[in-house]
């Protein structure tokens, strides 16, 4: 296998021997039709020893990227797990720190909750090379959360998304790949993504007023936009909630997405003597906010539920949350003062089976990770006016609610035509007058 650089050297990772050397060029070429697997193109093979991401076939890194890789010497990794070669030694490897005192027995167990959960997820998939996934995956995911661990990452109230010395950012996108089911995955109305780029490119700022779902939603949306949206792939600005942050299992993958972080409304008070600092904390966010949108060129990704979408408890049917229209209405004076060009969209996600969150908003750090194989989607629809949406609004308050439900409603929509095509089995037959559906990866696969 082997890693091809924008430069006269490429990478050479064995699978029986982690060890990392350089190689010509040539000589890595030569070696590249040994693995005809395509369905993976960006598996993670000893990235933390390499800050790189391994390919089945040719990865080239995009020339959007604001980095690329260089050698695991320039930055800390724990060789527990980098020089892991089985599933063996990552599972001793976990006892171990524990017996060390460097690991605490929570989150030791729900590493190993995570590999086995992680582990059927991909063998799901039917990949002949699932056991090599698996493998190089979770071994780079066990040194980046045992990093975490060791030395925690503190999040300003707006992050970067890390790419350098370690890609973070390619280390997210490759451990998602392999759970999502591409050839049962769809995008709708993919030419409003053209149309956003364009918007930004001219200075202009984009927002997403989206449902949420799972962890996993921004490599998701990242994943099935990379090939046609780099740009909006590797640029979108999550606001993300405090959670995604602390856990020491989530934070090597929040480290790789630009965020806005904040303290959801479900959990302002989980803790009461540490509410005022939240509040102060979101303050601090707001103002990171306003002064991004004042520079333009920005697009944000916003879930004004506050949190991620759960089943009926009854039905057990997956819908989008209703929205908070404070917080929606919030985003919007925002982007009105921000003294740039705005464009507000509604977008809904379905990837609940990929990642589902806990039947109930859980006060704890350290939710069990569910994990399948399954086909994703996101749709766009084109952006709603407030003024067309409010005209017949007689109050403020009653505008606010308006102008909420429209962009609800149009999320609702879209969900139910992604919710047709995927679990209801119907394809690209799903799409309808103001959905339509395309599988822009399909041709890369």
């Amino acid at each position: 296998m082997s890693i091809l650089f924008p430069s006269s050297s490429a990478v050479f990772i064995s699978t029986t021997n982690p060890r990392v050397s350089l190689l010509p060029t040539s000589t890595s070429s030569s070696l590249r039709g040994r693995f005809p697997s395509r369905r993976f193109p960006h598996l993670a093979f000893s990235r933390a020893a390499n800050a790189a991401a391994e390919t089945f076939e040719d990865k080239k890194w995009s020339s959007s990227s604001t980095s690329r890789p260089v050698s695991g010497s320039e930055f800390v990794y724990s060789r527990t797990f980098i020089d892991a070669l089985s599933e063996q030694d990552l599972l001793s490897g976990i006892q171990r720190e524990v017996e060390a005192g460097t690991l605490p027995i929570h989150v030791a167990n729900s590493m190993e909750e995570l590999y086995h959960n992680y582990k059927n997820a991909v063998f799901q998939s039917g990949n002949p090379h699932a056991e090599d996934i698996v493998l190089s995956n979770m071994r780079v995911a066990f040194d980046r959360m045992f990093l975490a661990v060791k030395e925690p990452f503190e999040f300003s109230p707006y992050h970067e998304a890390i790419k350098q010395p370690f890609n973070y950012y390619m280390f997210g996108q490759s451990y998602i790949h392999p759970l999502i089911n591409f050839r049962e995955s769809y995008v709708g109305n993919i030419s409003l993504f053209s149309e956003m780029e364009a918007q930004l490119k001219q200075g202009e700022n984009v927002i997403l007023i989206s449902n949420h779902q799972s962890e996993a939603d921004p490599a998701v949306i990242a994943l099935l936009l990379e090939k046609t949206n780099p740009h909006i792939s590797e640029n979108i600005i999550y606001v993300a909630g405090d959670r995604v942050i602390t856990d020491p299992l989530c934070k090597p993958f929040s480290m790789g997405r630009n965020l806005l972080c904040v303290y959801s409304k479900k959990h302002m008070n989980d803790v009461p003597e540490l509410a005022d600092m939240k509040r102060r904390a979101n303050t601090r966010s707001l103002k990171e906010m306003a002064l991004l949108l004042r520079n333009g060129s920005k697009i944000i990704w916003i879930a004004p539920s506050g949190g991620r979408d759960r089943p009926d408890p009854i039905t057990n049917q997956w819908f989008p949350a209703p929205f908070d229209a404070t917080s929606l209405d919030n985003m919007r004076r925002l982007v009105d003062h921000a003294g740039v060009v705005g464009h507000i969209y509604p977008l809904a996600i379905l990837c609940h089976d990929i990642m589902p969150p806990p039947a109930q908003v859980e006060k704890e750090i350290g939710e069990k990770r569910l994990i399948s194989f399954h086909g994703t989607g996101i749709s766009v629809a084109p952006e709603i006016s407030f003024q067309k949406a409010t005209a017949s609004c007689g109050s403020p308050e009653e505008a606010k609610a308006a102008y909420s439900q429209a962009l609800y409603d149009s999320v609702c929509e879209q969900y139910n035509v992604l919710q047709s095509a995927i679990n209801g089995a119907k394809g690209l037959e799903a799409s309808t007058s103001s959905v339509s559906l395309s599988q822009p990866l399909q041709s890369f696969e």
